[in-house]
Parts: structure tokens; sequence; C-alpha cells
């Protein structure tokens, strides 16, 4: 069994079509949506869909946890609320950790829409990828004991992804699916791209640096 996270918030236009499509999915599975406060009616619409709601923390670190900690299974995929995933990906999953030197994987992100956002962050999330850099927009899956062993997500303000993966590296193997996951290329709409490209890169090396998340968080509230 594979237990696939989902963190809401207020994402009742969506939440109801991604539980459905999952559903969908060939393989055994136990979809637990992790929801910070929706005011929308995002948890009424995922339990009428079929999944499982826990309430949390605001916050995708904290959610993400709360998600995991409740969710059922040999694995663990945390999917996005305003990502779709292309058939076959449960099954792409099981075959990847099939090998015992791998401990998780991600996905090929495709961002939907024809616009600039779209086509820039289909093209540049490739090349993230041979930096050994992924996030949550990946669909990030990993097997749950070196989940539990790394000491899984953690409640931070940014960069829960890349921290959680920075701890698994000593765990195993982490896979490169050739399998797409289409993901909303909403919060990229409207960007002044040499600028946002500026403190994207700032923020990235200041953590890499050992700057606290809580510290990175607050700066890039100031220079969004």
């Amino acid at each position: 069994m594979t237990g696939i996270v989902i963190p809401t918030l207020d994402e009742a236009k969506r939440i109801g079509r991604l539980i459905a499509a999952l559903r969908d999915l060939e393989g055994e599975k136990d979809i637990v949506v992790a929801d910070g406060g929706s005011s929308d009616g995002t948890a009424e619409i995922a339990r009428a869909a079929g999944a499982r709601v826990v309430l949390s923390p605001r916050g995708r670190g904290a959610q993400l946890q709360a998600g995991a900690a409740a969710a059922r299974g040999d694995a663990l995929w945390f999917v996005h609320a305003d990502s779709r995933p292309e058939p076959g990906s449960l099954a792409a999953i099981e075959a990847a950790l099939a090998d015992p030197a791998a401990v998780g994987g991600d996905f090929r992100v495709v961002f939907d829409g024809g616009g600039r956002a779209a086509r820039s962050m289909t093209w540049i999330y490739p090349k993230l990828r041979w930096l050994g850099l992924s996030y949550g927009d990946a669909g990030i899956f990993v097997r749950r004991p070196a989940y539990d062993a790394c000491g899984g997500f953690q409640q931070m303000a940014l960069f829960e992804d890349l921290d959680l993966l920075r701890r698994l590296r000593p765990h195993g193997r982490f896979v490169h699916l050739g399998h797409s996951i289409a993901t909303s290329s909403r919060r990229f709409e409207g960007w002044n791209y040499p600028r946002a490209w500026a403190v994207w890169i700032a923020l990235q090396s200041l953590y890499w640096a050992g700057v606290s998340p809580d510290v990175l968080a607050k700066l890039y509230r100031r220079a969004r």
C-alpha cells in the first residue's frame, strides 16, 4: 500500500478532481488530506470524494508531517492539490521501490498552460534535477522506513522538501522517474523573472549556507 498525502489550504476547486484521479490509479492506496484550516469547504469535499482528512496547523511542513503520521502504507507519496498524476504513476512508484537500493524519488514536472510561466518552469525543472534538487511540485515519494529513520518532514517555514531530501541521502538512492506529473503554474504567473530568479538563487544559497528557514521565509515575504 502507498499512503498518498495531500496538503491543502482553500483548494475546494481542485481537491475533488485530484482525489478522483488518484482513486483511478491502479494499486492499493490510502489517500490522506492534511488540511491547514481551509474556509472554503475543502475538507468536506475531500471526505465526500473518499479521502481521509486530518487537521493540522497551517504550513506546508506541518501539514506534510501530520499527513504522513496519519497515512498507512509501505511508501509515502506527497502530492500537491493542484497537480494531476499520469496514469500508471502508482505502478511506477512501486516498480522504482522494488529496487532495494532506492529510497525514494520524484516525477518529471510539466506545468500546465501555454503561458510564459508554464513554459519557463517546465524547461527549468529538468535542469534542477541535474543539480540534485527536487521540490514538492515533483510528487516526491519515499519508502516509509527511510522516511521514519531520517525524521520525516519538519515544521519548517520554507524548504521543507530540500531538508527532507538532504536527510534521506544517506539512506539510499533517489530515483528520477520518466513518468510525468502535471501541476499548475498559477503561483508563477505575473513574475518579474530576472528579479524572481535572483531572489530564488539568493534564498537557496542562504539555505545551503545554514541560514534558518524561518529567517528565509521572512526575507521571501518581503521580496515578493
